[in-house]
């Protein structure tokens, strides 16, 4: 059964935990303060569209389409971004609680996060080049093999990344953020 397409679409205030959004393709619609916590939004292609106050805690987006889209003010804890469709993936999050979400081995340049909470977060074996992280907490994010060249964690707070095991060539960092690139050697720094 083919799915359906709906365009320049507001959903507003919608449960999708227990019946699912529907299959199909969503084109510069926006989703707002919809609950998608341990749901499925498997399948999907999502093509310009925003999402604003949604909660996808724990849901399954594995094979999803996200092709410019925008999430504010989302929590999002526990998603697995590794297994969603990464053709022509284009995401950015502003105010997202990412707290133990997983970015592993995926292709990302140019990604923004502003404000968000990167708690365990799992960026292993990413490719972040050129990424942006204005005002991110980064408390027992991972980072190994990680490609952070040109990043920019000027204001992100909390990060232990070790230089050693991940690439920081030309890496942006406060004076005070330096003190996230040497917790290996454990050290005290006054």
């Amino acid at each position: 059964m083919a799915g359906s397409f709906w365009s320049d679409q507001e959903f507003t205030k919608q449960d999708y935990t227990q019946n699912k959004l529907p299959k199909g393709d969503y084109e510069n619609c926006s989703f707002v303060d919809c609950l998608f916590s341990k749901g499925f939004l498997d399948n999907q292609n999502f093509v310009e569209c925003t999402f604003e106050g949604c909660d996808f805690t724990n849901a399954n987006i594995a094979h999803t389409i996200f092709n410019v889209v925008t999430f504010e003010d989302c929590k999002m804890v526990g998603l697995q971004f590794e297994t969603c469709n990464h053709l022509l993936l284009s995401l950015k999050f502003i105010g997202c609680n990412l707290s133990v979400a997983s970015f592993v081995g995926m292709n990302l340049p140019n990604i923004q996060f502003h404000d968000c909470r990167l708690h365990q977060t799992d960026f292993a074996d990413a490719h972040l080049k050129q990424a942006e992280f204005p005002n991110c907490d980064f408390e027992n994010a991972i980072f190994e093999n990680t490609d952070l060249e040109q990043a920019d964690f000027s204001s992100a707070l909390n990060f232990n990344i070790d230089p050693s095991i991940n690439q920081v060539k030309k890496t942006h960092f406060s004076k005070d953020g330096l003190i996230g690139l040497l917790k290996k050697f454990d050290i005290v720094v006054t």
